[in-house]
């Protein structure tokens, strides 16, 4: 007897879904809707839809009014901008994978470097990524094209390169096109974007075609996931390409043992629920068509067409559902009375979907159950019952609702996967996407794992029983919480204990307690720094207090600097008046130097203080980095000024041709230092105040110019004040 063995993600994949879902919700509000091309590459679904009046449009000049559904494959960023400008109502069912490349594409590519795009060049996918780059980006089927695109120009190799793929390209395809851009070029940025579920399909059908007689790939004939399935297995057995049932009268099924069966993401189960029952048909007359819940991708290895009947069988019994009452508790099983003439027993394992619940601890005799009859053996007289099934469907049930009400629900992670996160939740496993997993997009997810987590249902898939949560749904709610208890107290001056969050140019953001407050550059620290991080980096615990409020926007400013730390503080405390330090020199004038006193702190050494004799100017006597010791001569706080002295520190120089010690006024006669000779200009007021030297005491005609000539005693030479 032949076998069927159907792989078990075979059908429709989450952005096809989605995409499907989407526009028969938009049919049943009653909108009039059309799609920008074809909405998936499956002309069974695209007929349906047409049949309800849904139009394929090429151009959205063609809308008409109607509500413009984009394509799981989207679009180019230019018709999103055009519909936007427009003002045309649109719902975007573009894949949250394509989503993504169309995101790398647009942070990553600029007019100055190349994108290279791993796919088909005519696939719609592939034209709405390219419409994101920012510059130059070129398409390869293969890794002999890719090569050849590398080989055309050397300035390939000079520039930045960034590379992603079709979400359907081949993943062995793709590998070997890796090895080779690594060849190429040193400094290529490659992104994985294969679709995960594309991966797995490829995979799977790869497994599947070792161990089978011949394949068969159910989908679209244009269909580019579909056509790649049929390639990966052809390589390992026969494989056939077939998008609806009257295509397998083209193909000997019977000289084929064991077939597997695969199917596109974009094919519905509905087709492929009739390909297997019309395969049944030509392989086995007795047997009866499979049902849809083994067509959906249940773990279906080695399908047995007189099982498939058995099973067919049990599933259709009207009284899945019944109560039973305990009334023995054994090591391998629990044995209860639903009412009939059989004995019904619960299996250990199909007690709990906790394997660590102990059934002894929990029951006791006289409990009543929910549960789902699995088998009935009329022979021996005994039903096997499942609690643990019934569990499911009723927490299945409980999922629909919270969708519905939006209440909370909690869960536990379980998983980290590509994409997102797994959580279960009274044994049903809910996916909530990265981007709704967290508070922020920085924040780790694999710290997640193993934690309790609080979540919305914001998305329910009946027909596959799969469900999308939102974590940050919770967050949002309770952060809003959180803000209007904080502002209801809040008050300048107040201080917290804060978290940093992020950081930016102009500041740093803290959470001092579910709600976010900024300390900007400024307040930082005492002296000048480039960037927060050089103070603070994210993670860092602080203590903050209230710098200002503002109620309107809703917008905190912190404040971290400390007064005692404040470097004028320090300076009137360690450094009064006439205080000797080590100071560099920082900077140059043409008036001095200045140095630096304390971290924070500069001060001035005007030209006239560098040295005990006339210089010209500052860097002839000091460059910078150099380390002096300089006297503190006057401190003014009020307006942040220090003056520094390095003269102050120097012993006198003498002067022997006209000390002022040997010759003071009344014993130098007034000849020997004429007015004229030095004149008020070349002796400052302030080297030279004239209570040192008094016209009135050398009177010019006392001075001859013959008797003190200015060679012989020049100002520079003598100062008054030595």
């Amino acid at each position: 007897m032949s076998r069927i063995t159907v792989a078990k993600t075979a059908g429709f994949c989450f952005g096809v879904n989605r995409a499907v879902e989407m526009t028969y919700q938009l049919l049943a509000q009653g909108k009039n809707v059309c799609t920008l091309g074809q909405l998936i590459h499956n002309p069974q679904v695209v007929a349906d839809l047409e049949s309800k009046g849904v139009r394929v449009i090429d151009d959205i000049s063609q809308a008409n009014g109607s509500t413009v559904i984009i394509r799981t494959h989207g679009v180019p960023k230019n018709v999103i901008d055009e519909l936007n400008a427009k003002g045309i109502d649109y719902c975007d069912a573009t894949c949250p994978f394509v989503k993504k490349i169309h995101r790398i594409a647009e942070e990553n590519t600029t007019p100055d470097n190349l994108l290279l795009i791993a796919g088909d060049k005519s696939h719609p996918e592939v034209c709405g990524i390219r419409g994101y780059a920012a510059g130059r980006s070129l398409v390869f089927g293969n890794c002999d094209e890719l090569e050849e695109i590398l080989k055309s120009s050397e300035d390939f190799c000079k520039k930045e390169i960034i590379v992603v793929s079709q979400t359907t390209f081949s993943v062995k395809e793709w590998e070997k096109c890796e090895k080779k851009i690594k060849i190429y070029c040193t400094n290529a940025k490659i992104f994985d974007t294969i679709c995960n579920a594309t991966q797995d399909r490829q995979n799977e059908a790869a497994r599947l075609a070792v161990v089978c007689d011949a394949m068969i790939s159910i989908g679209g004939h244009h269909s580019s996931n579909t056509v790649k399935l049929k390639k990966v297995c052809e390589e390992l057995c026969p494989s056939f390409l077939i998008e609806n049932a009257d295509e397998l009268d083209n193909i000997d099924l019977k000289q084929y043992g064991h077939i597997g069966v695969t199917a596109g993401a974009s094919t519905p189960a509905g087709i492929i629920k009739e390909v297997l029952q019309k395969m049944s048909e030509i392989l086995n007359e007795n047997t009866n068509p499979i049902n849809e819940e083994e067509v959906a991708g249940a773990a279906k290895e080695d399908l047995d067409f007189s099982a498939a009947l058995e099973e067919s069988l049990k599933k259709m019994n009207t009284d899945q559902k019944v109560k039973g009452i305990v009334t023995g508790i054994y090591p391998t099983e629990i044995q209860v009375d639903i009412g009939r003439k059989q004995t019904g027993y619960i299996p250990l394992d199909e007690y709990s979907a906790d394997p660590t619940v102990n059934s002894a601890d929990e029951l006791k005799i006289g409990d009543e159950l929910d549960l789902i009859i699995m088998k009935t053996n009329d022979a021996e007289g005994t039903i096997m019952l499942s609690k643990r099934r019934c569990d499911a469907v009723q927490a299945w049930n409980d999922i629909i609702a919270a969708q519905e009400d939006q209440r909370i629900l909690e869960g536990t992670v379980v998983e980290v996967i590509r994409g997102g996160i797994l959580v279960v939740c009274n044994g049903v496993r809910v996916f909530i996407p990265a981007s709704l997993a967290t508070a922020s997009r920085n924040d780790s997810l694999e710290d997640m794992l193993k934690t309790k987590v609080k979540f919305r249902i914001i998305e329910v898939n009946k027909q596959r029983r799969r469900a999308v949560g939102s974590i940050r749904s919770v967050l949002r709610d309770l952060r809003k919480e959180t803000s209007e208890a904080f502002w209801s107290q809040v008050a300048v001056g107040q201080t917290y204990h804060g978290t940093v969050k992020s950081l930016t140019n102009y500041g740093a953001f803290v959470d001092i307690g579910g709600v976010d407050g900024m300390i900007h550059i400024s307040e930082l620290s005492w002296k000048r720094i480039k960037h927060p991080s050089d103070v603070l980096k994210v993670g860092d615990e602080v203590d903050v207090y209230i710098k200002a409020l503002d109620d309107e926007n809703k917008k905190i400013s912190l404040g971290y600097k400390k007064i005692e730390d404040n470097p004028w503080e320090i300076l009137r405390r360690d450094y009064p008046v006439d205080s000797i330090v080590d100071a560099e020199i920082v900077g140059m004038t043409a008036f001095g130097a200045f140095a630096r006193v304390i971290p924070g702190i500069d001060g001035l050494i005007h030209i006239s203080q560098i040295a005990n004799r006339h210089i010209a100017k500052p860097q002839d006597e000091l460059k910078i980095g150099d380390v002096v010791k300089v006297k503190i001569i006057d401190i003014d706080f009020d307006k942040k000024r220090v003056s520094l002295s390095i003269r102050a520190l120097l012993p006198e120089e003498p002067t022997e041709e006209a000390p002022v010690e040997e010759a003071p006024a009344e014993e130098a006669p007034a000849e020997e230092a004429p007015v004229e000779e030095a004149p008020v200009e070349e002796a400052p007021a302030e080297e030279a105040p004239a209570e040192e030297a008094p016209v009135e005491e050398t009177p010019a005609e006392e001075a001859p110019a013959e008797e003190a000539p200015v060679e012989e005693a020049p100002a520079e030479e003598a100062p008054v004040e030595e």
